[in-house]
């Protein structure tokens, strides 16, 4: 952690107490604490609460996007049916485990419907998703995908957020993202049977 710059190790100082206390608990103090940083550190770095909420979210979803980015990119080349991708997709979701940084997250989207400033950080985390939703749906030759995107990223986090909620995992993510998508399919414009 040391030879982690200031900056990172006080947004990861900020992701791990939000996950395990909440969004209340993060102080200047105990951050610099949790960070191994001079409180004028995080004053530096952060002018405000808000800024630091902001970037802590921003830095998360980039680390996250990355990732599945990377598992997408190596499943994109395997040629997938809608079967089979639904059912990566569910494994994929199965296997996350929910570290402070994940229930973090959830807590800051939460905390976007009350700060302003902090809704612009979260429509662009949501944008890369939605773009990270897009290139699996093209690949997997969805016909119209765009519409798509959205739903299916909301279908997925809530899904997460209800494991979390619930500690049941198990959910059926695979037999919903056919549904969701095959369904789009069958639609005709504007959503019409």
């Amino acid at each position: 952690m040391v030879n982690t710059p200031v900056r990172e190790r006080i947004i990861e100082a900020v992701l791990a107490m939000i996950g395990s206390d909440g969004i209340a608990a993060v102080t200047n103090r105990r951050i610099a604490a949790e960070a191994h940083v001079s409180l004028g550190s995080v004053t530096y770095h952060f002018a405000s609460q808000a800024e630091m909420l902001r970037a802590a979210l921003v830095e998360f979803v980039a680390a996250e996007t990355a990732r599945l980015s990377a598992i997408a990119e190596d499943y994109r080349s395997l040629d997938l049916d809608l079967d089979q991708a639904a059912t990566l997709v569910e494994q994929v979701a199965a296997q996350v485990a929910f570290t402070s940084e994940q229930i973090a997250a959830f807590e800051l989207y939460i905390q976007a419907g009350r700060d302003a400033q902090l809704q612009e950080a979260a429509a662009d985390c949501f944008a890369a998703y939605d773009r990270l939703a897009l290139t699996i749906l093209e690949a997997l030759g969805v016909p119209d995908p765009e519409p798509l995107a959205q739903s299916l990223v909301a279908l997925v986090a809530g899904m997460q957020l209800r494991r979390l909620a619930t500690g049941v995992a198990g959910q059926q993510v695979a037999a919903a993202l056919i549904s969701l998508v095959r369904g789009a399919g069958e639609a005709g414009p504007n959503g019409a049977r």
